[in-house]
């Protein structure tokens, strides 16, 4: 009786994990995210290679994106780096709450 239920067990619990994973990512996706995806696994020869262009720009957008919807300020995405707004944003999340933004946007572009 008791291996039956364990059977069951290990053969059940595996798929409703992969579902409670999978299908929160699956309902947040937006098309941003879904032409950035489509770079995953890719190498590139340089920064002048087309893909790598591509990427960064697919990047930005993205970033610039989630930023403005989480912290409310706009930024162009065509100003910064795809790196420099992952920096951007990551200094956002750990700013004391007087600090002002314009303090970090100033430390990115120097």
């Amino acid at each position: 009786m008791f291996s039956k239920r364990s059977l069951c067990f290990f053969l059940i619990a595996p798929v409703l994990g992969l579902c409670v994973i999978t299908f929160p990512v699956l309902a947040k996706e937006n098309p941003l995210q879904v032409q950035l995806l489509g770079h995953a696994g890719k190498s590139y020869s340089g920064a002048q290679d087309p893909s790598y262009v591509d990427y960064d720009l697919a990047l930005r957008k993205v970033v610039a994106d989630r930023i403005h919807k989480r912290f409310g300020i706009a930024l162009d995405p065509k100003s910064y780096s795809g790196f420099d707004l992952l920096n951007i944003e990551a200094l956002f999340r750990v700013k004391k709450a007087e600090e002002p933004f314009d303090l970090f946007l100033r430390r990115i572009s120097q």
